[in-house]
């Protein structure tokens, strides 16, 4: 994937910024470089590896153990996952009880053969899906080490992202399939087991090879360094490509400033490449057939506008590749790549794109701890998934809506937990989606609300120029919105994040007093919000009240398109009623109404509008 444009590229991605980060309210960030070479026997997918990783410790503290991930080994009757598939009351349908079924031949594994540090063995202990590994000699503040490892692998039947044969007929969708190690950072390990949710990684430089039979195409993770020796729409145009000696090809990967790295393969994969104005090259490979070629011919043309629209509004994509892949069992993102499901309709093929694809600048670029934070990746992913669809397609409806619904239908269903609970241990399927996608895209919407669209939309801006590449947590973005704006907004993280209280207010009382009207207004959820309130005269025009919360300290700029303010008066969040006085008499109005413009996320929309 690698053209002479690309080459002096891949030297940019340094670790510029870590001694700063160390300095900076205990903030820090281990790194990593991998070193792997893989030989995959496609007649009983299985494989054998060696893994040299450099380890940079940028942490205060001296670890005595280490941790790594061994994804595959929960594709095992009896594994986490299985057992957690079987018993949450809405599991998975693309699990459930699947893995608990799964023959000899048809499970997943990954295990370790034996491990270095050093040039040293270390003891290590397999646990499921995590490689305990107990050092003889402890890894010291800012310094590193080396490790060195043989494992090997079997690629599980495709059940959860993962796997071989899915149900598309796509051979490997080699994704999570290495040992990967995990992070450590100022809340100590993440060595979570895996039952199949989130991710949380650390920032390196992968170099990886990977030989398998020479029928088969790759795409994935990465700049192809030998395309000339691989052919299959990899070379330079004009380029001759020798036939391959032997049975098998070694694929060369080098991959800048990734915290993860995945493949796909299959022999009957047909590559296709789109090169954009600004250097970045687009990937397809898809298994051509007709519930796929027509509309990912079709797809040239959308990758490369989802990708700009999203650069020009959430932060310019870093890298000079990205890799569209059929594959897994529906969406998944992972660096520079995604692998998705391909007999799609167009609609549905873009959208799963695009989503996966705008997860490059939440999971891949800003990478807040997903598993911790999944409201943070997955809602703003949404979120942007929404505005990018409804640009490509000139879609004029509210593009949040769907968010919306789905954030309402939670808070009615009784299962709403707070957005700050670990993706891990929701109580439900269905509570982490909405939860996740739905109230974390709302999240962002309501924000514009807040402090006014434009100037989030700015902030956004700013949140990722700031913590690109440094995994910044909700404090984090609080404080850039706070800095945008000029507000406090501490009360909305606290609210709208840590409980699940809900928004609500009412207009109880519209009443003459003479030559003035009176209006009262009233809050009945438990969580306080800023007020648009808006007067329609029987005229045709309007009016604005603008009630913010004196918590706020301070108030929103006066947004285009919206009626022109004609008054402004804090609300304490202690008071639960507000009675205004409109210097206009009551038979002028037409309507009285909060928050028009529906960005409040209220629960009970039927009570904020009057009409006379």
């Amino acid at each position: 994937m690698i053209n002479k444009l690309m080459k002096p590229f891949f030297g940019l991605f340094l670790f510029v910024g870590f001694s700063a980060v160390n300095a900076q309210n205990g903030r820090f960030q281990q790194a990593v470089q991998y070193k792997m070479e893989v030989d995959m026997d496609v007649q009983t997918n299985q494989f054998t590896g060696k893994q040299e990783l450099k380890y940079t410790n940028n942490s205060p503290d001296t670890l005595n153990r280490v941790f790594y991930h061994l994804y595959f080994n929960a594709f095992q009757p009896g594994s986490m996952m299985d057992v957690r598939s079987r018993t949450i009351a809405d599991p998975d349908r693309r699990v459930a009880a699947r893995i608990s079924k799964l023959k000899q031949e048809e499970m997943g594994y990954l295990h370790a053969k034996n491990l270095k540090m050093n040039g040293k063995a270390v003891q290590f202990t397999e646990v499921e899906t995590i490689l305990e590994v107990d050092l003889t000699e402890p890894i010291l503040p800012n310094s590193s080490v080396t490790f060195e490892m043989e494992f090997e692998g079997q690629v599980p039947v495709q059940i959860r992202r993962s796997g071989r044969d899915n149900e598309e007929g796509v051979r490997y969708s080699m994704a999570q399939w290495y040992p990967k190690m995990a992070n450590y950072d100022e809340q100590g390990w993440h060595a979570n087991p895996y039952i199949g949710r989130e991710f949380y990684g650390i920032w390196g430089d992968y170099d990886v090879k990977i030989t398998l039979d020479k029928s088969y195409v790759l795409g994935g993770t990465g700049y192809l360094q030998n395309p000339n020796e691989i052919g299959h729409g990899y070379e330079d145009e004009g380029v001759k490509v020798p036939a391959p000696s032997g049975n098998t090809l070694t694929w060369h990967f080098k991959a800048p400033m990734v915290h993860d790295f995945m493949w796909g393969a299959d022999p009957k994969y047909k590559h296709d490449k789109v090169l954009m104005e600004n250097g970045i090259t687009v990937h397809h490979f898809y298994i051509p057939g007709p519930k796929t070629s027509e509309n990912w011919e079709k797809l040239k043309e959308f990758t490369p506008k989802a990708i700009n629209y999203l650069s020009k509004n959430f932060g310019q994509y870093p890298y000079k590749q990205f890799s569209v892949v059929q594959g897994g069992d529906g969406g998944m993102e992972y660096a520079m790549s995604t692998l998705i499901t391909g007999e799609r309709s167009l609609q549905s093929l873009v959208g799963v794109m695009v989503h996966e694809l705008a997860h490059s600048w939440f999971h891949g670029v800003l990478a807040s701890n997903e598993s911790l934070y999944p409201w943070m990746d997955e809602g703003f992913t949404s979120y942007a998934t929404n505005l990018a669809m409804a640009d490509i397609f000139q879609v004029n409806v509210n593009p949040q809506r769907g968010s919306y619904g789905g954030y309402f239908r939670l808070a009615a269903s009784g299962l709403e937990e707070p957005l700050s609970t670990h993706a891990d241990h929701y109580h439900t399927n269905s509570a982490y989606g909405a939860a996740a996608y739905s109230k974390g895209a709302v999240f962002l919407a309501q924000l514009g609300y807040v402090i006014g669209d434009k100037v989030r939309d700015k902030a956004m801006l700013r949140y990722f120029d700031t913590w690109k590449f440094r995994h910044p947590n909700v404090n984090d973005l609080i404080r850039i919105m706070e800095k945008e704006s000029g507000m406090e907004l501490d009360w909305y993280k606290e609210y709208f994040v840590y409980s699940t209280k809900k928004i609500d207010y009412g207009i109880k009382e519209v009443k003459a007093n003479g030559n003035t009207t009176e209006i009262t207004l009233e809050r009945l959820g438990l969580m306080p919000m800023p007020i648009d309130l808006v007067v329609t005269y029987k005229d045709g025009t309007s009016e604005m009240i603008y009630l913010p919360l004196v918590i706020m300290r301070g108030e929103k700029v006066q947004e285009e398109g919206m009626p022109s303010r004609i008054h402004t008066e804090a609300w304490p969040w202690t008071n639960l009623t507000k009675t205004l006085v409109l210097t206009k008499e009551f038979s002028m109005i037409k309507s009285v109404e909060i928050d028009p413009s529906k960005r409040m996320a209220d629960v009970q929309e039927e009570n904020n509008k009057v009409e006379f």
